[in-house]
């Protein structure tokens, strides 16, 4: 039985992303149960890559994850900027060299998205602290004194100790905490795609990660899963708005604003046969993210751009 005041109830985290799964497993090495509510029909993290600097590491470290997340990620010997349009390298910055090792005492790496959120998937599934709840989309709350009540889209109520709102960009729990309306449109879209390692010809094949800035434009790429892939993304101005972030993209739109770069830019472009888009958005600051025992985490509370 819930004791009166709520202590004995669990924490209730609405979206199974990374984010989410971080803060269960995070929770649940303190001794609180918790109860993931994950609106998908399964948890999966959709995406390409993503960079991981020395601070990621610090908290992984703290959280007993770093070494599993580095099994599977790609360390770059180096960070390197080239001009779009002259191919001139501006700056390389090596990563694996003492000063950097000593200034910042963590590792920078590139992994997948996907392998990273399995990392939190297996270290919540192996913690009898943590329920891991599918089809589970929450759609509003109530809170009291005692704790928080979930309400979902189905019409079921949950029952929880406190709340945290890990839903995304367009959060449910954020339009009750905070109420500012939907996110703000950045005027930047990316287009991501991955390669196979034998799809990248190879006097384009490098283990750095390259940024490419040209004129209101960047791509950016490096191997991932211990160079057996190559992720690309692509970064243009656009007011185009599409909820969400998986959308097919219109490569007719990517040309147009590559046009005229490096034969290096237009030839790893031309390797993709289908990209995948989102739009970035961003919203204006607020003073709080919390209110009673309900507060946000990720995008809901702050989403970034670059």
């Amino acid at each position: 039985m819930a004791k009166s005041n709520g202590q004995a109830l669990p924490i209730l985290i609405a979206g199974g992303g990374i984010g989410g799964l971080a803060a269960a497993h995070a929770l649940a090495r303190k001794g609180l149960a918790v109860r993931v509510l994950e609106q998908a029909a399964e948890f999966r993290e959709i995406g390409a890559g993503i960079q991981l600097g020395p601070n990621v590491f610090r908290a992984l470290e703290r959280l007993g994850l770093k070494e599993a997340v580095l099994a599977d990620a790609h360390r770059p010997p180096g960070l390197e900027m080239r001009c779009a349009l002259t191919g001139e390298r501006v700056t390389r910055i090596p990563l694996h060299e003492s000063g950097f090792e000593k200034r910042f005492q963590q590792p920078y790496a590139v992994t997948h998205r996907h392998d990273l959120h399995s990392v939190f998937i297996n270290a919540c599934k192996s913690n009898n602290l943590i329920t891991l709840e599918t089809s589970r989309a929450v759609e509003d709350f109530q809170q009291d004194d005692a704790g928080v009540t979930v309400i979902l889209q189905s019409g079921e109520r949950i029952r929880g100790r406190a709340l945290i709102g890990c839903d995304g960009m367009w959060s449910k729990v954020r339009d009750k905490v905070v109420g500012d309306g939907k996110p703000l449109v950045s005027g930047h879209i990316a287009y991501r795609a991955v390669l196979t390692r034998k799809e990248v010809p190879d006097d384009l094949w490098t283990p750095d990660m390259v940024l490419w800035a040209g004129p209101r434009t960047h791509l950016v790429h490096y191997p991932l899963r211990r160079a057996a892939i190559y992720n690309l993304v692509a970064v243009f101005h656009s007011k185009r708005y599409v909820e969400g972030w998986n959308a097919e993209a219109d490569p007719g739109e990517l040309w147009a604003h590559f046009e005229g770069q490096r034969p290096e830019v237009l030839r790893m472009l031309e390797r993709i046969e289908t990209w995948r888009m989102w739009v970035l958005c961003d919203r204006e600051p607020v003073k709080e993210w919390s209110k009673g025992r309900v507060t946000l985490l990720g995008d809901a509370a702050h989403p970034m751009l670059q």
